[in-house]
């Protein structure tokens, strides 16, 4: 048979969202993609995923199963609707339909790990810019307890360090590169500048720093001191600073003063230069996640409908209320990929899964509907982790996209509850 390209596929393995990627398909599978890293390639695999609809285990119809579904959840509040990674931006539309009309709690993959920094730009503001301005225009990059070169591996070769920008023609060459590794969290290797700072120091050298930005005397006897003032010194003299670090868990214990502490930083260099906050991010679309939740309740994680509009719950977050056996049921839409306390809390709800690989989870639930992964098997939109939106191009299709069935889904809820209502 002969192959088909698809060019200009978008990558969700990471939060780059790398549209650059040509797709070979050859009978319905893909054979072929480049340029890609190790990342990508394991994201996008052979674009085979499994199409089963089950309910209690058995085959069923979709239609079936989709009044099953509806049946448990409006029988079954309160209900939690979690957003789970690999879902279009439409997708994610469809499920908060459906959250709206049970008056359900919403959370997503992000709000565990993105959390701090969410609210920590809530209080502050936060001084951004698209992965695009920092290619062009960033002299000074300070890698803070990251090395994207594992969790974002064409990184530093699309947006940071290699490429020739618009205003720093000599690429890499026209880079100043300092890196600061915080306990177990490394920063970049072979920069030219590099220090480590123990967990306990990271805060206080992010005041400092601050502080010296701000004009503030110091005296520099003591070591973190004198690090920070010549840190700052060197950031305030870049045409372009960037903070860079990683929003997302590692295995060491972070501060979690440490979003807020670089927060406050971009913003001082704002002062005698221009500087931005690059917050790396994961894919499958998390980013777009918290995009669709402000854009339709004005918050970014832990909505609650239960009073018939949207209200902002951060201090409970639905994902602990659900550990607390709070809810007793619970829609997953997304790839279903839990840390082992929520899976467990899952088990003990009545639960409804529509997604990718819904009916191999492993996860005890009512109905489990597969659908298309998002960028692979279905088109729409996605969010890069700088909250630019991108156009997904999928190289294959799919028998049940997830913003169709969570569509049908929505239908199927609101009958039910107008019968019940009758």
């Amino acid at each position: 048979m002969t192959d088909r390209i698809v060019e200009h596929v978008t990558c969700l393995g990471c939060g780059c969202g790398c549209d650059d990627i040509s797709v070979t398909v050859q009978d319905d599978r893909i054979v072929a993609a480049a340029p890609l890293c190790p990342l990508g390639q394991a994201w996008l695999g052979d674009g085979r995923i499994p199409s089963e609809v089950l309910v209690e285990g058995r085959a069923e119809p979709l239609e079936s199963a989709v009044s099953r579904a509806a049946a448990v959840l409006t029988d079954g509040r309160p209900v939690l609707v979690y957003l789970a990674p690999d879902l279009t931006s439409q997708a994610q539309r469809a499920a908060l339909a459906a959250a709206d009309l049970l008056g359900a709690s919403v959370d997503s993959a992000t709000s565990e790990t993105a959390a701090y920094g969410l609210l920590s730009a809530q209080r502050r503001g936060r001084t951004s810019a698209t992965l695009g301005e920092l290619r062009n225009r960033a002299d000074t990059y300070l890698f803070w307890g990251v090395d994207p070169t594992e969790r974002y591996p064409r990184f530093l070769a699309r947006y940071a360090l290699d490429p020739e920008g618009r205003h720093v023609p000599q690429g890499r060459r026209g880079r100043q590169v300092i890196s600061v590794s915080i306990g177990g969290d490394r920063g970049l290797p072979g920069a030219d500048l590099e220090l480590t700072l123990s967990p306990d120091q990271e805060i206080a050298a992010l005041s400092l720093m601050r502080a010296a930005v701000l004009g503030v005397e110091l005296s520099p006897q003591d070591p973190i001191v004198q690090m920070a003032v010549d840190l700052a010194g060197r950031l305030a003299r870049a045409r372009y600073a960037v903070l860079v670090h990683d929003a997302e868990p590692t295995a060491e214990r972070r501060n979690p003063l440490r979003s807020e502490a670089l927060i406050a930083l971009a913003e001082a260099l704002n002062q005698p230069t221009r500087a931005a906050l690059c917050s790396l991010r994961a894919g499958g679309n998390r980013v777009g996640a918290e995009a669709v939740l402000t854009s339709q309740t004005g918050y970014p994680l832990a909505v609650n409908y239960s009073r018939g509009y949207p209200r902002y719950t951060p201090a409970e977050r639905p994902v602990e209320r659900l550990r607390n056996g709070g809810f007793r049921a619970a829609l997953v839409a997304g790839s279903i990929g839990l840390d082992p306390t929520t899976a467990k809390a899952l088990s003990a709800a009545s639960t409804v899964l529509v997604g990718p690989r819904a009916s191999q989870s492993g996860l005890k639930s009512v109905v489990a509907i597969d659908t298309g992964v998002a960028g692979i098997h279905e088109g729409g939109t996605a969010y890069r982790m700088d909250e630019v939106p991108l156009r997904l191009r999928p190289p294959l299709e799919t028998s049940h996209p997830t913003h169709q069935v969570l569509g049908l889904l929505a239908d199927a809820i609101r009958d039910a509850l107008r019968k019940g209502s009758a």
